[in-house]
């Protein structure tokens, strides 16, 4: 089975590095030196995984036989591809592969219907959940425990308890005026208990 793992973003200086925007949970693994990546559009590869390092919280790639910017920009907007087994998991009962989230069904604990998952985003903070609303809108879902309760891949769905405003933004919670009254009562006595000096 083929994956995309990275996608080639702009060139890096002038010896032939390029930023890549990841797309795996393992990019140590699929973008390690000496991997070798099919592409698309197909007639860029395959590319080979020269050297790659991390600069400024991004992933750099140098690939075999791009030694200048030129070569470097040409890449860009490249998709790179792994074949990857699908029967082959993460160690991390925990962790999950892009291709077994998506198509998955997004629903409430009490089985309400979210919609389908999309795509993964990968930011350096967190991934994401793109998903698919019935009426064709998208929403998307820190993959975060908190959030993400259960991951059933048998039931092929996916469990969320959504805070407030996540999925409707009708429910997104408001200060009310009873908490910010509240607020101006504790800031009035901070005020009264603060010293005075002599009058």
């Amino acid at each position: 089975m083929q994956l995309v793992v990275a996608r080639i973003g702009r060139a890096h200086g002038i010896k032939g590095e390029v930023t890549v925007e990841v797309r795996t949970d393992e990019p140590e693994l699929r973008l390690g030196p000496g991997a070798v990546l099919a592409t698309d559009p197909a007639a860029t590869g395959p590319l080979t995984i020269e050297s790659g390092r991390v600069h400024s919280g991004r992933l750099l790639l140098r690939f075999e036989g791009v030694r200048d910017r030129s070569g470097a920009e040409a890449l860009r907007n490249t998709l790179l591809i792994a074949d990857v087994d699908p029967e082959e998991l993460p160690e991390d009962p925990e962790e999950f592969y892009d291709h077994q989230l998506i198509d998955l069904d997004v629903v409430l604990a009490d089985g309400t219907e979210i919609g389908r998952i999309t795509e993964i985003s990968h930011l350096p903070s967190q991934d994401l959940f793109i998903v698919e609303r019935p009426d064709g809108s998208e929403v998307m879902i820190p993959f975060v425990e908190e959030i993400v309760t259960e991951i059933d891949l048998e039931e092929q769905r996916a469990v969320i308890t959504p805070p407030p405003g996540l999925i409707d933004e009708s429910e997104a919670v408001v200060v009310s005026s009873r908490d910010e009254q509240m607020e101006s009562e504790e800031a009035a006595e901070e005020t009264d208990e603060a010293p005075k000096g002599d009058a």
